[in-house]
């Protein structure tokens, strides 16, 4: 219940300062994460970015004005952080589907966005298996590439990179040196790396671990601490299934587990097999604490 109400206040400072700065570290800092987590939880959890969430708000308080006052359309536009006219008019006819002067008149339809609060939601129509478990630290080697969190550009890119190292041969370097007897065995690892707390991008790395100690030409290395892992399963063609997973993970199962999230890393694992495969298996690990 306590990231719950975190996260409702740091909701309420947005909604505080619609029609001024919202400074995305401040949300970040009242829901007790860093900006990188508070927006891709806020994304997983509702499906939409944040970034997107804050546009419809102020476009739909902005048509409030509009019909019910007589200020400036410019001084409106400002208000709501459009540097001009004609940007503020774009904005609102994509979302209204009328321009702010129409939306003065009498009868015209709007589009209201309402504000979003998070609740425990129980629906009990389908299972979600996890297990804990402690893991000594590791090594991972393999390429990575920096990905913004911004209007969901991580869910374009990270599929994106994963085609572009099955084409270029990448990934099949990776499974010659994938190693069955380390922490996470013959699968390749998809780690997220949250490098710098109070940016909207982190670093998306794809690897295996490194059990001979070695570091090929091209390749890096990271090092992934020792933790307490939640374990989830995802079954279904990637990227869909382990995307929903990862909404199902911070909607319902971190507001009532007792757990919250640590460290700077999580990690997506996935077996050999086709991913494409509606009964593909493979995991997503976060490192958590007990409340």
């Amino acid at each position: 219940m306590e990231w719950l109400e975190r996260m409702n206040k740091a909701l309420q400072y947005m909604e505080d300062n619609m029609s001024s700065d919202i400074i995305i570290e401040e949300a970040a800092r009242i829901a007790c994460c860093s900006s990188y987590h508070f927006q891709r939880m806020f994304s997983f959890i509702t499906g939409v970015t944040l970034a997107e969430y804050i546009r419809h708000r102020r476009l739909t308080m902005a048509a409030l004005e509009l019909q019910k006052g007589s200020e400036r359309i410019i001084d409106i536009a400002l208000k709501y952080g459009y540097e001009s006219p004609d940007a503020f008019t774009r904005a609102f006819q994509k979302l209204h589907s009328v321009t702010p002067s129409a939306a003065r008149e009498p009868g015209v339809k709007l589009k209201a966005y309402p504000r979003i609060s998070f609740q425990i939601s129980v629906k009990g129509d389908k299972d979600m298996d996890y297990r804990i478990v402690d893991k000594p630290a590791f090594k991972v080697i393999g390429r990575g590439i920096r990905v913004p969190t911004k209007d969901g550009e991580n869910s374009k890119r990270i599929p994106e990179f994963w085609w572009e190292c099955y084409q270029n041969g990448f990934s099949a370097e990776l499974e010659k040196m994938a190693d069955k007897d380390s922490v996470t065995g013959e699968s390749k690892l998809g780690v997220c790396i949250e490098s710098e707390p109070d940016t909207s991008e982190f670093t998306y790395f794809i690897g295996v671990e490194n059990t001979k100690g070695t570091i090929p030409d091209g390749f890096t290395e990271k090092d992934i601490p020792d933790a307490t892992w939640a374990i989830f399963e995802s079954v279904g063609p990637m990227p869909d299934a382990i995307q929903n997973l990862n909404k199902r993970i911070y909607s319902e199962w971190f507001p009532t587990t007792g757990y919250e999230r640590a460290g700077e890393f999580d990690m997506e694992v996935y077996p050999p097999g086709d991913a494409d495969d509606e009964n593909y298996r493979c995991e997503v690990w976060i490192p958590v604490i007990k409340r």
